[in-house]
């Protein structure tokens, strides 16, 4: 039966059908645009085409993509007086532009200063909204609608049902974005402005992964043109959480921003080896920089003859001293090698020219050039600035002892360097077996030797892994750009983990960033959370509990279990009778055993990073790369096997702390050893 034209729910279906129609016109205007009479050559036509088809994508219509999410009924027109009688304008708001035929506005960008009360606005403070609606989906199709009257002031504030819906809506495929339940304390961070640097300490489920994401949207809105010039960067943990959350940007509008690890991102040489836990934990302190530093700039000798320039008939002769300070002014100058040494013949040739002055000669630019291009001048820069690769610097820092030690002396102890040394030093960059570390100590020398192009924004997610080492890397890719640091101090479990956010922003250059904390937790039950935070004392003192706004009664179960892999099956096969994803979720030792069962069994499963189907929705984590994911539900198998796969206790914690973290309906905990002693006696019963 259809419902009748005075039906609300039946208007804003109709606002929707509009809506589309609206927005499947704009995108046929896009695609009959004709370039050939406004093009001055084919490479201008190849940029302008492809400017056209990226605006053609962003103008696709995702049917199981809500267009708009709500709406705002404002007391007065924005911006205009507020004078009375004056009538108020609505907006549906959602996660792109939409005009109709005229121009007019059928749905604001989510972005849009227009659209900040839909995330801001409350009884105590309306900011102008007299109607604040909400809007319930099924698949594509708009079926509820829930409304806040904010200047209705004898009900109380009630947590909205739909919001609550679609917080808790089952997962199935990559993270969704979070555009329609963003927080205050997430709009504030989201909006803030593109010159300043942020970090953001949150716990798991506080959204602080969305937030980022949201904010390179923002940004990209409120400051596209000089972000188009500069660029964008999304740095993750590891290629299976980036493919995670790789859908959350386009789903927006946004199809331009490069998604990267820190091992993209300094991938100069092929990693092929690997580092024991001290080793890795040394080439990774800050004070490797120094070391390399004084190793590059050691490659520099204080010239020992003079340059004698022949031109025509005449010579002109730069004497040895006056060399030795043009060469101990760029030093001290502290310019990168590279620059200092193209510096150098010009100073050379200046000094030529200065002698050609005083003798009565007249030259210009072309004559000083031609000086700097002249073979004693390229010599004698051969001779006192050689140039320097990279991994050739590192490959004999790393491989011959008495080069490490008059470079390292004050720096590492003995024991530090005799660490990091080879046992047999490698012939060739090509021969090495190159570690991670070894690459980011590869890629310092590179900055050291050229500046690092640096980009508008950077948004670095799950930081509080990284080592110094890697903060310095990350950083000079925005060194004149901002960056937001993502990261939880609790869930740190590399040797080097971050000790202190003012530490990591200074290791990336941005002392200044200003660092807020997200506490209250949407995705996680209350539960869950509570029983997870028990190791917070161990694994990061002082830290602040995430306090969970959704209590799920049965959301956690604790079992003690005989034989660990037929409990672990049987705990799949009943969380795969609820609707959304399933992670098992296991020490790494034990991931063979638990897919060898699941196997005999004829029950299918994923690895990260690979995408549910219907069929398919159950994946099997190796702790070690749970990290970042998210899961509707978790079965979490021998947490003391999670613990003891670490080099020591507390880094171990902290892994099960992660582990523990990623159920976002229900966990269900299972172990045949003993439980850590924090968690002992802490859990519920089947």
């Amino acid at each position: 039966m259809n419902a009748a034209p005075s039906d609300p729910l039946a208007r804003e279906q109709a606002h929707l059908t509009a809506s589309r129609a609206a927005l499947r016109a704009m995108r046929e205007d896009a695609e009959s645009l004709d370039i050939r009479d406004v093009t001055a050559n084919w490479v201008n036509a190849e940029v302008l085409q492809g400017q056209i088809d990226e605006r053609i994508k962003a103008l696709a219509d995702l049917s199981h993509t809500p267009l708009f999410f709500g709406r705002l009924d404002f007391l007065h027109a924005p911006g205009a007086e507020q004078a009375e009688g004056r009538d108020g304008e609505r907006f549906y708001i959602g996660r792109r532009h939409v005009h109709d035929a005229d121009g007019d506005p059928m749905v604001i960008d989510w972005r849009a200063p227009v659209s900040q009360p839909f995330y801001r606005a409350s009884k105590k403070d309306p900011l102008d909204v007299g109607l604040r609606r909400r809007f319930g989906y099924t698949g594509g199709d708009l079926t509820a609608y829930e409304d806040e009257h904010l200047t209705d002031t004898t009900e109380a504030e009630q947590v909205s049902k739909l919001l609550q819906q679609e917080i808790e809506r089952p997962r199935v495929g990559p993270m969704r974005d979070i555009v329609a339940t963003i927080q205050p304390e997430q709009d504030e961070i989201v909006r803030g402005g593109l010159s300043g640097s942020v970090c953001v300490q949150g716990g798991p489920g506080t959204g602080k992964t969305a937030v980022g994401l949201h904010r390179v949207a923002y940004l990209l809105y409120a400051h596209r043109e000089r972000l188009a010039r500069t660029g964008t960067l999304v740095i993750g943990p590891n290629s299976s959480f980036l493919h995670y959350i790789e859908q959350v940007l386009p789903a927006l509008g946004e199809l331009e921003v490069r998604q990267a690890t820190v091992a993209d991102l300094v991938a100069h040489v092929e990693v092929r080896g690997a580092d024991d836990p001290e080793a890795a934990l040394i080439k990774g302190d800050a004070r490797m920089a120094e070391v390399l530093r004084r190793a590059l700039r050691s490659h520099v000798t204080l010239p020992q003859e003079a340059v004698v320039v022949v031109r025509g008939s005449r010579r002109w002769r730069v004497p040895a001293y006056e060399l030795e300070e043009i060469v101990a002014e760029l030093l001290a100058r502290d310019m990168r090698y590279g620059a200092a040494r193209e510096a150098l013949p010009q100073r050379i040739a200046h000094a030529v020219l200065v002698q050609m002055e005083r003798s009565g000669e007249a030259p210009d630019d072309r004559v000083q050039d031609a000086v700097a291009r002249n073979a004693a001048v390229k010599a004698a820069v051969k001779a006192v600035w050689p140039q320097v690769d990279p991994a050739r610097l590192v490959l004999r820092l790393l491989g011959d002892a008495e080069f490490l030690a008059e470079h390292a002396a004050g720096v590492l102890s003995e024991a530090e360097q005799k660490a990091v040394l080879w046992g047999k030093a490698p012939r060739t960059p090509k021969s090495a077996k190159w570690s991670a570390a070894d690459a980011v100590l590869i890629d310092e020398a590179s900055d050291l030797i050229a500046r690092t192009h640096s980009l508008g924004h950077v948004v670095l997610d799950e930081a509080q892994d990284l080592s110094p080492m890697q903060y310095r890397a990350v950083g000079r890719r925005c060194t004149t750009g901002s960056v937001t640091v993502l990261g939880d101090l609790a869930q740190g479990t590399t040797p080097w983990a971050t000790r202190s956010w003012d530490e990591a922003l200074s290791h990336l250059g941005k002392s200044e960033a200003v660092v807020e904390e997200l506490t209250a937790g949407f995705r996680v039950p209350r539960e869950v959370i509570a029983y997870a935070s028990r190791l917070l004392p161990a694994i990061a003192p002082g830290l602040a509990e995430v306090s969970s706004v959704r209590q799920s009664p049965g959301s956690l179960s604790v079992r003690h279990v005989d034989d660990p892999d037929a409990a672990a099956l049987a705990a799949c096969t009943e969380s795969l009778r609820h609707e959304g994803s399933i992670g098992l979720i296991a020490a790494d030792a034990r991931i063979p055993a638990l897919a060898a069962a699941l196997a005999d069994a004829g029950v299918g499963y994923l690895s990260p990073g690979e995408e549910t189907t219907p069929d398919t929705r159950l994946t099997l984590v190796p702790a070690s790369l749970a990290k970042g994911l998210e899961y509707d539900y978790v079965v979490l198998d021998e947490p003391t096997a999670v613990v003891a796969g670490e080099p020591d206790e507390r880094t171990g914690l902290r892994r099960l702390y992660v582990a523990l973290t990623r159920a976002v309906s229900g966990l269900t905990v299972l172990h045949s050893a003993p439980l850590p002693g924090v968690l002992a006696g802490a859990g519920a019963g089947a």
